[in-house]
């Protein structure tokens, strides 16, 4: 008997930085903000970490068109409440110019015992990311599909990259965003299970040494959610334009569409060494789309121009299934006008050029990313 296709329904996560309009420098949100946040959007919006920073995540949607829709509401409404108090969102992954150690984090128990046990490394976490989780009902098929997509992973930190600048200065990476995050314990490329019973084993060890009290404490690039039936892909940078956003989000349906469907055929994807995987990885942090990727099958590596296009063509039957081939082939509009952290950087040299000094280039580089934030809503 066949094995019945699963929906691989999509939910999007998505972490903000709140500046001031006025100074354009990160500001703590009010409880008056998030309390009207919440009244109107629920559960679907919560603080994070640090008080300059609120996370939202869309419901269970069915594909990239409804979550498209969901994922708009959720931006305006958080516009339109930072606004009345004179804030504004941004999705980047790195504020450019305010520093860390002027940050408080959030009063909350969950984020109090993550500053107690991860100590200094736990401040300096100014970093916001994007989460797309795929419905994936199959235990087994999350572990067994998890260790062939960990390939596509710097592919997706490419085209994703927001992060170049760090309290003012241009870090020369793409997404600097990883530097800070894989300070953290139990993140990086995911290891390899041959089983999901292998993959509660390894948690449940965790668990029963009180390292950590549950799986949502394992932060790798890629995991088995530890609240939903989903794949969970975590490397992304959070991206200003709503549409970059859906875009990587139809990438992430689209291959585990595909890798599901290979594995119906009894094919996969060949499984590497992270140490390879690895490679690409720093490739994607330190050069965006800028650098290309090892193509380990042809043993060079390859622009990310031709990989994308080999990309679409790869999943272009899983994406017209999912109906979301336009958001697919968007991809190439990625390449073609550069990352958010390209954009970046073009407009602190633009604002140079027009002879402003570094400190008013870098707030012009905060308008353009409020600017894009409000991109399509």
């Amino acid at each position: 008997m066949a094995k019945l296709q699963p929906d691989f329904t999509i939910g999007i996560e998505e972490e903000y930085l709140l500046v001031d309009k006025d100074t354009l420098a990160l500001a703590e949100a009010p409880k008056a903000l998030m309390d009207a946040c919440i009244e109107e959007l629920d559960e679907q919006v919560s603080p994070e970490f640090l008080q300059c920073q609120i996370e939202i995540g869309t419901h269970v949607c069915k594909g990239v068109a409804s979550a498209r829709e969901d994922l708009r509401h959720l931006r305006q409404v958080v516009a339109e409440k930072a606004g009345e108090h004179g804030l504004a969102p941004i999705a980047a992954s790195c504020h450019p110019f305010s520093d860390w150690k002027t940050q408080s984090h959030t009063d909350k128990e969950r984020y109090n015992e993550l500053s107690r046990d991860l100590g200094g490394v736990a401040r300096r976490l100014l970093i916001c990311g994007m989460h797309v989780h795929v419905g994936l009902p199959d235990e087994e098929d999350r572990v067994d599909i998890a260790n062939q997509m960990t390939y596509f992973l710097p592919h997706l930190l490419a085209l994703s990259a927001s992060s170049p600048y760090w309290q003012g200065e241009d870090t020369g990476l793409a997404s600097y965003r990883l530097t800070i995050f894989d300070n953290l314990p139990r993140t990086g490329l995911p290891p390899k299970f041959w089983s999901y019973a292998e993959f509660e084993r390894t948690v449940k060890a965790l668990v029963d040494l009180k390292l950590i009290e549950d799986a949502s404490k394992i932060w790798w690039d890629l995991r088995p959610s530890a609240k939903f039936p989903t794949l969970e892909a975590r490397i992304c940078d959070v991206s200003p334009k709503i549409e970059t956003a859906l875009t990587i989000a139809a990438i992430i349906q689209s291959l585990t569409r595909m890798l599901w469907r290979l594995k119906g055929r009894n094919q996969r994807w060949r499984v590497y060494d992270n140490v390879l995987i690895g490679e690409n990885r720093w490739m994607a942090q330190r050069y965006g789309i800028k650098g290309g990727l090892i193509d380990f099958g042809q043993r060079e590596i390859v622009p990310m121009a031709d990989l994308i296009e080999e990309l679409i063509e790869l999943l272009r039957e899983d994406a017209e299934a999912l109906g979301c081939l336009e958001e697919l082939e968007n991809a190439r509009a990625i390449i073609e006008h550069g990352t958010s952290a390209d954009r970046q950087r073009r407009v602190f040299a633009d604002a140079i050029e027009a002879e402003l000094t570094r400190d008013e280039a870098l707030r012009e580089v905060v308008r353009s990313l409020i600017a894009e934030f409000h991109e399509g809503l």
